[in-house]
């Protein structure tokens, strides 16, 4: 009965967390042959005022996105490094590690960050062996300890990103640069601090640990600083939830079209992408933010049942830059160029007749796109007081016949072949019932105008190019 009870991971990250723990083994098992004669220099109370700063730091982690965490234990992984015998910060490493996950993780983590540590070991090893001069300054513990800092950042990143990888089916580059890539800059400056650490610590005035211990404050900030972009990141998030409520409470029907053409983009560029799954989340992220900009049409038009003036419907068209406009503060923080390409871009058209810009084939951005076919799909079957739905076979009819002229050809084959494949969203009715349990109420009667259709753009009569 417990083997049934035994969580088990995916294979492929099962492979890679055993991997990962025999190649630890096998690592500190060498560094304990070829270097267990070494003597320790610290006693008893210095390793464990080192291990109450790594657990200190395991303590104080920064959460990031695609459940990664970040601390400053390498810090101190990499002061011992330059204090003790190659094997004992891989192994205080690896013990101190451990956190009541689930087991495999708890040995992954662990063994990662031993690995790591056993890599950095080597490295400043090889640099101790084999010192490095400038005329008559030896360089070799301010080489070393780069190098040490570089192999720790580099086994301990690839590791985890490929870990992440692995268990979200995301591309591995993707994973890396949403957890790391802002990382790196801060990390390997910090990292001369380790040696700093480690020199006042073995030439204190009176007992090296004050020193160490006033070295935290700046650790701390850096901290600090990771802790505040991810909160900000947060912050956006929950600020994104509100300006959709805030548009749900002006037009009820537009969460319902917002998730439902976000959930057709994410499923098409997916198979446009081959499987992509950041880029399929990416898309549909910013679809359900490409109607943001109707938060700043009035409901007097928004909501209008009859003909538009030409006024009102040059109003109703500038949602696409108004939305941008709208999230503008936060274009080089929360969210990348791809949202403000779907918001401002969605109703462009193949053939060069949308809008705002008239750009014409691939000028559009493939995000743009995607997402247009979706929305135009979504509205198509929806239905207006100004017009029937469609039935999803006459919308696919439609959407096949504007091929070229509205629609890229090939998301509209892919398309094709992802509608053939009946998912939920292809019926409307069943999405909703799926979605809500009920909403016949909502679909009988709608009075929403908000979505994108084939129609061609024009003031009167009301289209769906809105």
């Amino acid at each position: 009965m417990a083997l049934k009870r035994l969580e088990l991971p995916p294979p492929r990250v099962l492979l890679l967390v055993l991997s990962v723990f025999v190649g630890f083994l096998a690592l500190e098992g060498f560094l304990l042959w070829a270097y267990g004669g070494m003597p320790l220099r610290l006693g008893l109370l210095d390793l464990l005022f080192w291990g109450a700063l790594m657990l200190w730091s395991v303590s104080v982690r920064v959460p990031l996105p695609l459940s990664a965490s970040m601390s400053q234990f390498f810090v101190f992984a990499l002061a011992l490094v330059a204090l003790t015998p190659p094997w004992v910060s891989p192994l205080l490493s690896f013990v101190l590690q451990w956190r009541r996950k689930a087991w495999y993780k708890e040995i992954f983590n662990s063994s990662q960050i031993g690995l790591a540590s056993a890599l950095a070991a080597l490295a400043w090893q090889l640099f101790q062996q084999n010192p490095v001069y400038m005329g008559s300054w030896n360089l070799s513990a301010g080489v070393g300890i780069a190098a040490a800092s570089l192999a720790f950042f580099l086994a301990n990143t690839t590791l985890v990103t490929t870990a992440i990888s692995l268990a979200n089916k995301i591309t591995w580059r993707e994973a890396w640069r949403k957890n790391f890539s802002w990382l790196a800059l801060s990390y390997l400056l910090l990292s001369p601090l380790a040696l700093l650490l480690a020199r006042a610590y073995e030439t204190p005035l009176r007992w090296g640990g004050w020193t160490v211990l006033f070295f935290l404050i700046p650790l701390y900030y850096s901290r600090f600083y990771w802790d505040e972009k991810v909160r900000l990141e947060q912050a956006f998030d929950t600020t994104l939830e509100l300006l959709m409520n805030a548009l749900e409470a002006k037009d009820p029907m537009t969460r319902l079209h917002s998730e439902r053409v976000a959930d057709i983009a994410r499923d098409l560029a997916r198979k446009v992408k081959d499987g992509d799954e950041a880029y399929a989340q990416a898309i549909y992220r910013a679809a359900r933010l490409h109607d943001i900009g109707k938060i700043a049409i009035p409901e007097a038009v928004l909501l209008k049942p009859g003909s538009l003036t030409p006024e009102e419907f040059a109003l109703i068209q500038s949602h696409t830059t108004k939305g941008a406009e709208l999230l503008s503060p936060a274009r080089k923080v929360a969210f990348d160029p791809l949202v403000y390409n779907v918001i401002l871009y969605h109703h462009e058209r193949w053939d060069g007749r949308g809008y705002p810009k008239r750009l014409a084939g691939h000028e559009i951005p493939e995000e743009a796109r995607i997402v247009g076919l979706a929305d135009a799909y979504e509205a198509m079957t929806a239905g207006r007081p100004y017009r029937e739905a469609k039935t999803p076979e006459e919308a696919l009819r439609e959407v096949q016949e504007l091929s070229g002229h509205q629609f890229d050809p090939r998301l509209v084959e892919a398309f094709t072949e992802l509608w053939n494949q009946n998912p939920i969203w292809r019926d409307r009715q069943a999405y909703l019932e799926a979605k809500e349990g009920s909403v016949s109420h909502s679909t009988s009667s709608p009075r929403s105008s908000d979505s994108a259709s084939p129609s061609p753009s024009e003031p009167g009569p009301r289209t769906s190019e809105e």
